[in-house]
């Protein structure tokens, strides 16, 4: 903890050059970049510690779902370097330790505010100013604001009649309690079962005096293969560095998971099988990856699903229960890929039970427990892993406020738009990281954050260069943009699950597909692409005296 977080309670508006919202990896990033430039600077974080979503996502069996020396940052050479990855997929305690590491190797912490929720960002039209407020009193202004408040921010509770009427033990995934948890003896049940269910399923599984999982979708998950890494193996890397990141930066997903421009039906059915058998044997995302055509090709994508069905019925020993856990309907690979070490096994111990919802549904949630249709399962404790309201949530949960009183949750009450999913029209010098109409949660987050922060500063060094500011999009550039994800989405079978990429899980919200799915490295040529031709995707004003605060 540092101690500005209680250094400008009740203070008079700060003025600053920028005003950083968030302290995942991109609003890290942004606060050495922006500092490193001579810029004032202030962070703000609603959490008590750098992080984003790994200070939150303390659950049992928080694990990152891509290779650690991927899911790490690239800018410096030195962390690179200094810091030492112990797994090939790290949990969250060393994925913090990583994050701490950076932020004390970076002395982060002395410019950003913790404990601190953004309130309002109102921009002040006479003097090209964002004025920021937060829950704790603060009141900053600065030419430029940049939001980087991540794609998943903002938890969200199952719209299940009776919640707040249980007696039990209520926890959420996405709010873990710091200190430990025992399962021991309880009977425990979880709601839930995307990437954060099944990493908890697995490991408390063996832990409860009975678990009862109650599974509305299930998910497609593939076994992680998870490795603890030698110290011959972390000197090739750390000698290789440069060529990895190269590697990452010209990928499609942003990192280094395998690839292949092989199509699906190019190879005889006996080596398609023998292919998928070595993705499945290596482990991790190597399966998306062993074809090009997997999000492409409905026949295609359904014969790689059957594999993996054959596959729950290979490792769940009753023939019910394994065609429960089998998901049908949705197209594999449209929902988040999870990975796994024990998941179908743990349905093979006495005390798991697994609640099919689709045939017996959640009527309600009781003072004792979850009453299903066929009855009331009385709990101790009840677990919620029901994700996220994701990509908008985190910037629709408090006031931003643009040009002439507009608002962020008028331009997306009928879904996300923005310009190369880094700025929207009629907000100017409000810039994003990891936008919902970029790659977003498609492509290697740490990649995407780093990409977007320097694109922001080349930005502000080109409006400073012409002595512009007030830089925003056209709404011209903005809808062709739109146009170019909608022309994707419509080929992607991403948008053919109700996941939280279209906004499905959330009762109300506008469902579509706004994220840029034709890949990282597309992604980043049109980006450089805006900047190369002189920012004619953008209007400008020129800069004017300010008034004092």
């Amino acid at each position: 903890m540092n101690d500005s977080n209680t250094a400008h309670l009740g203070a008079p508006a700060r003025r600053l050059d920028v005003i950083i919202v968030g302290a995942g990896f991109g609003g890290m990033y942004a606060v050495y970049k922006f500092r490193e430039l001579g810029l004032a600077i202030q962070g703000f974080e609603a959490g008590g510690n750098v992080g984003g979503v790994w200070y939150w996502n303390r659950y049992p069996g928080a694990r990152v779902d891509l290779p650690s020396i991927d899911y790490s940052y690239a800018f410096s050479p030195e962390i690179e370097q200094e810091w030492t990855w112990k797994e090939q997929f790290a949990a969250q305690p060393e994925l913090l330790d990583y994050i701490n590491f950076v932020a004390d190797r970076l002395d982060l912490r002395k410019h950003i505010q913790f404990n601190t929720r953004v309130t309002s960002a109102v921009w002040d039209e006479a003097r090209q100013l964002w004025r920021v407020t937060t829950d704790q009193g603060d009141v900053c202004e600065a030419p430029i604001c940049i939001m980087a408040t991540g794609p998943l921010s903002i938890p969200k509770d199952p719209e299940i009649p009776g919640l707040a009427s249980f007696k039990g033990d209520l926890l959420r995934a996405a709010k873990w309690p710091h200190q430990p948890v025992s399962f021991a003896g309880k009977r425990v049940g979880i709601i839930g079962t995307g990437s954060t269910g099944i990493q908890i399923i697995q490991e408390i599984g063996p832990q409860c005096g009975e678990l009862f999982v109650f599974q509305r979708t299930p998910s497609f998950t593939m076994p992680m293969r998870n490795e603890e890494l030698t110290p011959d193996y972390v000197a090739e890397v750390k000698r290789n560095y440069k060529s990895i990141r190269e590697a990452a930066l010209n990928s499609a997903v942003g990192g280094v998971r395998p690839t292949s421009t092989r199509g699906f039906f190019t190879v005889t059915p006996r080596q398609r099988q023998s292919l998928l058998e070595d993705a499945w044997k290596q482990g991790g995302l190597n399966m998306l990856g062993t074809f090009s055509d997997l999000l492409l090709n409905e026949e295609a994508n359904e014969h790689v699903a059957e594999f993996v069905r054959g596959k729950i019925s290979e490792m769940v020993k009753d023939p019910a229960t394994a065609e429960a856990l089998k998901p049908r309907g949705y197209p594999i690979f449209a929902r988040r890929p999870c990975l796994d070490n024990t998941y179908y096994d743990t349905f093979n111990l006495p005390t798991v039970h697994l609640k099919n919802c689709l045939v017996d549904p959640i009527l309600e949630i009781t003072e004792r427990g979850v009453r299903l249709e066929s009855g009331e399962v009385e709990l101790d404790m009840l677990i919620l892993a029901t994700g996220y309201d994701g990509l908008t949530g985190a910037l629709m949960a408090f006031d931003v406020v643009g040009r002439g009183g507009l608002t962020v949750n008028e331009v997306w009450k009928s879904g996300a738009r923005g310009h190369l999913g880094l700025m929207m029209a009629g907000f100017p010098n409000l810039f994003l990281t990891t936008g919902p109409t970029g790659p977003a949660a498609l492509a290697n987050i740490i990649r995407t954050s780093e990409h977007d922060v320097d694109w922001i500063a080349t930005a502000m060094a080109h409006m400073d260069a012409k002595g512009l500011t007030a830089m925003e999009p056209t709404p011209a550039a903005e809808d062709r943009w739109m146009a170019i994800v909608a022309a994707l989405a419509e080929r992607t079978l991403v948008s053919k699950a109700k996941t939280w990429y279209v906004g499905a899980n959330v009762e109300g919200k506008s469902q579509g597909l706004t994220m840029f799915t034709g890949g990282f490295v597309k992604y980043r040529e049109y980006c450089r692409t805006a900047a190369e031709a002189g920012y004619t995707d953008f209007t400008f004003e020129p800069a004017r005296e300010m008034a004092t605060a």
